[in-house]
């Protein structure tokens, strides 16, 4: 059996024998809006929870705007034009509004990067600028949280009158969906929130996983940070997986967005009647793959998938190579699922560890294997040997030793597939 997947900018073919019990899962979307203009003026028009945004912006002067970065599909020039005519006609200035590209610990933008992001016509017409997580002077102390988590936000958006995200919904590995509120914190944030909110405090919670935002505590974080940060007025929208919008939700931060993952849920998710012995897998290709980094957010997807002491494989082009310095020198002295997470139990945390704690978290119950071009095995510690630069080899090694009647499942799209095995459970689930 072959199958097409995301990889990179033009996908990759995996092959599996076809003696095997194999089946090939598909993302799957609400169909896509035959109108989405009409639809996100609808959605900014009559909001879910909220007055209209043209009246929240009336006699304002300043508004900011929180975007994802280039790590993301998300469709800001289909998105931001709107918006930004509503604001405008409601008396905001253009050079009142200020386009924050939400990084989160991640490098900033560069220019070709900003132009893809917001399209060159708002680039050059617009302040589009970079959160630096790193400049603890570009921030504000707003206090801390009732689970005593610090929060600093960019200066340049709480300065604004108006607050304002823009972005997505899809799975997200700890945070259940992302969206809404993550667009402020991590997105916003200086990195002394980011590693409080990424400690194992935290990671280590069952709740704080892919589909999961009822009691988790890190969707609760991120609310209570958000409404510190005056969370005005949000959008989002569902995506099909060739990037087109399904479905649009704007208005408050809290209603609209829960009404954008009740859509994925309902539109989304694919249920297999048993969990596989082994999943090939991919990080979705082009953006989300260009690191190492990012890549875990497809092997943690497939744990949902994989049965207890089940195989993963996944492939992820990584043409950014293993990610930020941090990150670098975390996987390069890896040493082991076990003994990485009781050395960072009590340590002070890091930039970047998270992403390895929850792939060192999966791999306490799962194989993992990896077929990541970009990446050298040398510089993957203790990964290293089930790091393969060989599709062949990497498949070869996942099925070695599997029964003939092993069931294996491909999931070309990665973590833009939700799917869940009805063995595993409702836990997982909202």
């Amino acid at each position: 059996m072959k199958a097409h997947f995301s990889f990179g900018k033009n996908g990759i073919e995996v092959a599996v024998p076809d003696a095997l019990d194999c089946r090939v899962v598909r993302s799957r979307t609400a169909a896509a809006l035959e109108d989405e203009t009409a639809a996100i003026n609808l959605a900014l028009d009559h909001p879910i929870g909220s007055l209209p945004l043209a009246t929240l912006a009336a006699g304002k002067k300043t508004a900011a705007i929180s975007i994802c970065d280039i790590t993301r599909p998300a469709p800001n020039r289909v998105t931001l034009p709107p918006l930004l005519k509503r604001l405008e006609q409601a008396g905001v200035p253009r050079d009142g509004i200020t386009i924050l590209i939400a990084t989160g610990l991640h490098r900033g933008a560069t220019e070709a990067e900003v132009n893809t992001i917001v399209g060159p016509e708002i680039a050059a017409a617009y302040r589009v600028v970079s959160h630096d997580a790193k400049a603890l002077q570009e921030h504000r102390w707003l206090g801390e949280t009732g689970r005593g988590t610090p929060v600093y936000i960019d200066e340049r958006f709480i300065a604004a009158e108006l607050h304002i995200t823009l972005g997505f919904i899809e799975q997200h590995l700890m945070l259940g969906f992302s969206g809404g509120r993550k667009l402020i914190a991590p997105g916003l944030a200086a990195q002394e929130t980011i590693k409080v909110i990424h400690s194992p405090r935290f990671m280590r919670e069952p709740l704080a996983t892919e589909g999961s935002i009822a009691e988790n505590p890190l969707h609760a974080e991120l609310l209570e940070i958000a409404r510190m940060a005056r969370h005005d007025f949000m959008m989002d929208v569902a995506l099909t997986q060739d990037r087109r919008i399904c479905g649009v939700f704007a208005g408050d931060a809290v209603k609209a967005h829960a009404a954008g993952v009740e859509f994925v849920e309902n539109t989304s998710l694919e249920r297999l009647e048993d969990e596989a012995d082994a999943v090939i897998t991919s990080a979705a290709g082009y953006p989300l793959d260009l690191t190492f980094y990012q890549t875990v957010k497809g092997v943690t997807a497939a744990q949902h998938v994989a049965k207890r002491g089940g195989r993963i494989l996944i492939v992820s082009a990584c043409a950014e190579g293993v990610g930020s310095p941090e990150f670098a020198r975390k996987l390069r002295a890896f040493s082991g699922y076990e003994s990485f997470l009781e050395e960072i139990r009590t340590a002070a945390v890091e930039v970047d560890q998270w992403q390895l704690e929850r792939l060192a978290l999966t791999g306490l119950k799962h194989e993992l294997f990896f077929y990541t071009p970009g990446v050298d095995a040398a510089d993957c510690g203790f990964l290293g040997p089930r790091v393969f630069n060989n599709l062949d080899a990497a498949v070869a090694a996942l099925l070695e030793g599997l029964p003939s009647a092993a069931k294996v499942v491909l999931i070309p799209e990665g973590p833009y597939s939700f799917v869940r095995a009805e063995a595993e459970g409702a836990a997982c689930l909202v």
